[in-house]
């Protein structure tokens, strides 16, 4: 019988985003961790190995496929209300010990997580993208596990949706390299970040750094993607007046008008003893991306609870431009030409 790894490996590809060295040793450029891997040696990932000098990623299959509200991922100024066919694949480049995806992400990181193998089917883009057209989709969306890893299988995918007229967006940990980010540029039209905290000694505990992800939402931003940023507040963790201040801070100096979640945390994976996030936390932290600058701050995971937080308000006159409840639209004033009908200020997104 073949091991998990074994099945993986017969479902990968010679992989691009790659540089020879010498004695047949690759460095890979999927991610920031540029791993230099020998022959019969594997990434950090786990999932991106080399076979003989030549670097292999997955390729062909897909673990998850779903067709969801595009506030789910979650990006609130991109097409709201439309259906995103999100797929995912296996494995992370991270071990956060709070992953909702666990099961997914760590894979041959964690045995707990190596069920996951029975969730694979086979299957081309074009059936993929064929399955989001049948049921409505807008938009394609790579997430679950973290797409960066999987980038050229994403980009056969993304060709695929493009021939349809689909947008095309990563959900992502954002530790990616200038050369990952060159390659999505002519495909990716969205870009979630999880900006997980404002500490490079905790972001290291997860499996990253600070200044990467920090480099990769200017970037991507600067390529022109549509950027949205996602910080799950953590009590204890990243709660902090200080941490939530700089973080704001630091969107602020990339675009005022970057939405910024703050989502409360519930006891997942290795995280399960840990205090659920209070609403008044994300209040606070909310108030701080306002005063900080920032135009569209969102609190997330709380539906209900936290207000007109689910809503997207003009900056200009306070008009009341999306009104949601959890992952519905209830109603979109905003203009064809992405303006407040009342004001006539331009609201920052993907409209149309």
């Amino acid at each position: 019988m073949k091991t998990v790894r074994e099945k993986l490996d017969a479902l990968s590809k010679a992989a691009w985003l790659s540089e020879t060295l010498a004695d047949e040793v690759v460095r890979c450029q999927a991610c920031a961790h540029r791993c230099h891997i020998q022959p019969g040696r594997r990434g950090i990932c786990q999932m991106r190995y080399n076979r003989e000098g030549q670097l292999y990623a997955p390729w062909g299959y897909v673990a998850a496929a779903n067709v969801d509200p595009i506030e789910k991922k979650p990006f609130m100024h991109f097409l709201p209300g439309s259906a995103a066919l999100t797929f995912g694949m296996l494995g992370c480049n991270f071990h956060c010990d709070f992953c909702q995806n666990w099961v997914s992400s760590q894979t041959l990181r964690d045995p707990a997580a190596d069920g996951s193998i029975n969730y694979i089917q086979p299957i081309s883009p074009q059936e993929l993208i064929d399955y989001g057209v049948r049921h409505g989709a807008q938009v394609v969306a790579s997430s679950y596990n973290e797409p960066l890893i999987t980038t050229e299988w994403a980009v056969e995918i993304f060709k695929a949706a493009k021939e349809k007229g689909l947008r095309c967006v990563y959900v992502s940990n954002g530790y990616a390299t200038p050369e990952a980010l060159q390659a999505l540029a002519p495909y990716l039209d969205g870009y979630k970040i999880d900006l997980k905290c404002w500490s490079d000694t905790r972001y290291r505990e997860l499996g990253g750094s600070l200044q990467v992800v920090l480099d990769t939402i200017r970037r991507a931003h600067d390529l022109g993607m549509w950027v949205e940023v996602v910080t799950l507040v953590i009590p204890g963790f990243n709660d902090s007046n200080e941490d939530l201040w700089e973080s704001a801070r630091y969107l602020a100096s990339v675009s005022v008008d970057i939405p910024w979640h703050v989502t409360a945390f519930h006891p997942m994976y290795k995280r399960l003893d840990g205090q659920r996030t209070e609403t008044t936390t994300l209040q606070r932290a909310a108030e701080i991306g306002q005063e900080a600058g920032l135009r569209y701050v969102y609190a997330g995971n709380l539906p209900g609870r936290v207000g007109s937080l689910e809503d997207t308000h003009c900056p200009a006159c306070g008009r009341l431009l999306v009104q949601r409840a959890g992952f519905s639209v209830l109603a979109n004033h905003i203009s064809a030409q992405g303006t407040c009908p009342d004001c006539g200020q331009e609201i920052a997104g993907v409209w149309s």
